[in-house]
């Protein structure tokens, strides 16, 4: 059976190190046009490669091909949790005890807007 009429294509993926060469059906895809790739695989099926396509490369494709688009997480929820575990208490003095605190124009909300974001990395 032809690979296409099963939906099926040719995937070569080489790395090295922390960049890839990838092949679909033998083209070389551009390196640009891709962010990164997963490969999935359930034993006795065919492994699954999902393509995470960037703007700034060639969006140029040829060829029959089934596409699976994915989107970045939806970060509203992690943030609301992150948020909601926040002491306002502690916030404020911590953004009160900042050395880059400053008297300008809103500079109590900009000290508490850079805590939660070095609390959130880990800071």
């Amino acid at each position: 059976m032809d690979h296409h009429d099963s939906g099926k294509h040719h995937v070569r993926i080489t790395a090295h190190g922390d960049e890839a060469t990838i092949e679909i059906d033998g083209k070389r895809v551009d390196p640009s046009a891709l962010g990164a790739y997963t490969i999935t695989q359930t034993l006795g099926e065919p492994a699954h490669v999902l393509f995470h396509v960037t703007d700034g490369g060639s969006n140029q494709w040829s060829g029959m091909a089934h596409v699976s688009v994915a989107d970045g997480p939806d970060p509203g929820p992690a943030a609301a949790a992150f948020l909601d575990a926040i002491d306002a208490e502690e916030l404020e003095s911590a953004a009160l005890a900042r050395s880059d605190l400053d008297t300008g124009p809103h500079s109590l909300t900009r000290a508490m807007l850079t805590q939660l974001g070095e609390w959130a990395r880990g800071v």
